[in-house]
């Protein structure tokens, strides 16, 4: 099991960016939550299998129609097991 850090940077606001990650993150199996950091930053905190959360990276770098992506960062955190659920954070 792995846990990862997505940050997403772009037009991700106003486009259901967090219901479009919140969706496929569930459709895969994993956990975590995604929440708005700034209105160009989308950060997702996604636990579960690696195959699983890289097909959930590589949905992010199309994401939405409306979204426009700059930049997407990936960042491995330890795993810690918390969480029971995908949500999105307000």
């Amino acid at each position: 099991m792995k846990r990862i850090q997505i940050t997403i940077k772009g037009r991700v606001q106003g486009v259901f960016f967090r219901a479009f990650i919140k969706d496929r993150a569930i459709e895969l199996g994993l956990t975590g939550y995604t929440r708005n950091v700034n209105t160009q930053v989308v950060e997702a905190i996604v636990e579960g299998h690696e195959i699983k959360i890289n097909q959930l990276i590589e949905a992010c770098k199309s994401g939405p129609s409306g979204a426009e992506i700059q930049e997407i960062k990936v960042t491995s955190l330890p795993y810690t097991g918390e969480f029971k659920q995908f949500r999105v954070k307000y």
